[in-house]
């Protein structure tokens, strides 16, 4: 992620949160090492903090569309799992996530070599998550020049490992 950008995270505009799991960190990236639609794709989750993750995927041209832009497909999968995954690591051990609402706005062509995709915990709950997300274009990695290209908003449940909803962190809601 360069250095050049500073995004919510990075200004500290972040809502204060309570993680339910000292160890969220290696739990969420070994969920996303089992998302095979991830490896399909290349994509590589490079951090990993509380109510915030990020992914980059690099530019293949099996990722394309028509035009030689990376697929909104392809954008909006590393956006949900982005965001999924932001809303993940402030889960328990035993619970997991689900997309149950998914409102995206792709803003300009996703043209670069790279495509950076940050989830945001917007606002945690007991049961029901909203996270924001952004996804950036990387140009010129040499000199990195970043572009937004995607903004969504989407809803995530909590989900005990037999997929039936749940409450979390009664705390937070």
């Amino acid at each position: 992620w360069p250095a050049a950008h500073s995004g919510p995270a990075a200004s500290g505009e972040l809502p204060m949160l309570k993680v339910a799991d000292p160890n969220f960190a290696e739990r969420t990236r070994a969920s996303f090492a089992r998302q095979a639609i991830m490896q399909l794709l290349g994509a590589e989750m490079r951090e990993v903090e509380a109510g915030r993750v990020l992914i980059a995927l690099p530019f293949k041209p099996e990722l394309t569309q028509q035009h030689g832009f990376f697929h909104g497909g392809a954008t909006a999968t590393i956006a949900d799992s982005a965001g999924g995954y932001a809303g993940f690591t402030l889960f328990g051990p035993g619970e997991s996530v689900l997309t149950v609402e998914f409102k995206l706005n792709l803003i300009a062509p996703a043209d670069g070599d790279c495509l950076y995709a940050e989830g945001r915990v917007k606002k945690p709950g007991r049961t029901l998550t909203v996270c924001e997300l952004e996804v950036w274009a990387e140009r010129n990695p040499s000199q990195p020049q970043l572009f937004k290209v995607t903004e969504a908003n989407i809803t995530y449940v909590a989900i005990d490992l037999d997929g039936k909803p749940r409450p979390i962190n009664p705390e937070q809601a």
